[in-house]
């Protein structure tokens, strides 16, 4: 039964061609983009020798996760609720946390492969190297997508409608994509200021990805940092999430 539901709802996100475009292929075309600008293929100083393109590939591994976390989810959760499908399928041998599992799954692996397309098209088209330490990069990646899916739950729990999601999750992601370093690469913010994104979820985990792609295992304290969050974000979801 778990099975079927997830099949529909991966088939559902399939038939979403917004959804498809962000998640899975916006991260990688953005990685192109800045690729394809000579100045980020240059080696830079204050980057510790690395080419800019070599840390945007981190950042767009963790846009998708952001995506899927700050907009996507709570928007599918939310709709879910507010069309009273998870009331109905109460009556149904089909019990709501299936069709919830289902659809994190979903997320979270389209994010995740989302991910893994980043990494190969830096590698292929631009040179990047893979990380150098795949056990710490995999387990921040992991965390990263548990904290994601739980910033996700949480969301939708304190949305009543589709438009709070939306408009919720646009405050949250913004601030996020900074965190990340869609505008300003960690290495390259000021110390302290580096110190303050370090406590943020994103942050953490850009932290732990460059850490990882150096070759270095990933810092404890960013991966604690990852963990703490998705523990705490998984049980505000379950204190607060209304299945109607």
């Amino acid at each position: 039964m778990n099975s079927a539901v997830l099949r529909t709802e991966f088939r559902l996100f399939w038939r979403e061609p917004a959804a498809v475009f962000w998640m899975f292929l916006f991260p990688t075309l953005l990685l192109a983009i800045l690729g394809s600008i000579p100045s980020f293929r240059e080696a830079d100083r204050s980057m510790g020798g690395l080419r800019p393109i070599d840390a945007y590939v981190p950042v767009a591994v963790l846009i998708a996760l952001l995506m899927c976390g700050a907009q996507s989810l709570p928007q599918v959760l939310t709709g879910y609720r507010e069309r009273g499908i998870l009331r109905r399928m109460s009556a149904t041998p089909v019990r709501p946390v299936a069709l919830l599992t289902a659809q994190m799954t979903v997320q979270g692996g389209v994010a995740l492969a989302s991910a893994l397309l980043a990494l190969v098209v830096g590698r292929l088209g631009f040179g990047v190297r893979l990380p150098e330490q795949p056990g710490g990069y995999l387990l921040a990646l992991l965390l990263a997508a548990a904290a994601s899916l739980a910033l996700g739950s949480v969301l939708s729990a304190l949305s009543r409608t589709t438009k709070i999601a939306g408009a919720i999750g646009s405050a949250v992601f913004f601030p996020m994509m900074f965190c990340a370093g869609v505008w300003l690469p960690v290495q390259n913010m000021p110390h302290t200021l580096a110190r303050v994104v370090g406590f943020t979820p994103f942050g953490a985990a850009a932290e732990a990805l460059n850490q990882a792609a150096a070759g270095d295992w990933p810092g404890w304290e960013h991966l604690g940092v990852l963990a703490l969050w998705a523990v705490l974000l998984t049980a505000g979801a379950a204190r607060w999430f209304r299945w109607e």
